[in-house]
């Protein structure tokens, strides 16, 4: 049949230190958005621009510097943490390794390894949990001191108080960049900027989480909604 857009009149603007939150259903167009600005796919229509810059004009290598993705689940290799971390950045000094780890919250769970840094991970080495892999993903994803720094629901395998201090590090040091966040979770939005809510590739809302809150909308009724679970499970 005839290919239909993913996305249509989406436009919106950030500026450095902004934080944009993106949610929205399965389908919705959420993650298909945040894909186009490293160019994994281009667009047909539109453009997007960084410092008013086509990000057409501007080789993969630089663009995908300038915007990273940290993904939800990440290849680790077998080899050491150091190393696994500082995968995007190899000549980096470990105080650039240490203050990723730091922000990622994974640096005293390292120290606490009797390797340290130098712990291998992998099938010889130690196997990390699910929370821990998405920690050492978004270490990596720091080394590059992106100007745009995307969350593609990278934080699903982390307990709320772990997650909530990872975006406080994240705001201390956000000053220089935009911060692009999709969650299901609406608490790991709350501090956004501005919230789009994206429905079959439109944007059909948008504020800030208060603003959403009285508009009494979509946004509204999923909040209601993980409001209710969250009091049905004992309030974890």
């Amino acid at each position: 049949g005839t290919e239909r857009p993913v996305l249509r009149d989406v436009s919106f603007e950030a500026r450095r230190g902004q934080t944009i939150g993106l949610v929205g259903p399965p389908g919705s167009g959420k993650s298909s958005l945040v894909h186009l600005i490293p160019r994994f796919y281009d667009v047909t229509g539109g453009r997007i621009t960084i410092d008013g810059q086509d990000i057409r004009d501007i080789s993969l290598r630089s663009l995908r510097q300038a915007v990273a993705v940290v993904q939800q689940d990440i290849f680790l290799f077998t080899t050491t943490l150091e190393n696994n971390i500082a995968y995007a950045n190899p000549w980096a000094r470990e105080k650039q390794v240490e203050r990723a780890s730091e922000a990622a919250r994974l640096h005293d769970y390292i120290l606490n390894l009797p390797g340290g840094y130098r712990t291998v991970v992998g099938e010889r080495g130690v196997s990390l949990s699910g929370g821990q892999r998405q920690r050492v993903s978004i270490a990596r994803t720091l080394m590059l001191d992106p100007s745009i720094l995307v969350f593609d629901d990278s934080t699903t395998a982390l307990d709320a108080n772990t997650e909530r201090s990872i975006r406080k590090s994240m705001r201390e040091n956000a000053a220089n960049r935009v911060t692009v966040i999709i969650a299901h979770r609406l608490s790991s939005l709350m501090d956004a900027d501005r919230i789009l809510v994206l429905d079959e590739g439109r944007i059909v809302e948008d504020g800030s989480h208060a603003e959403l809150l009285a508009l009494g909308g979509r946004y509204r009724a999923l909040h209601d909604l993980q409001v209710g679970d969250h009091a049905q499970d004992g309030g974890h």
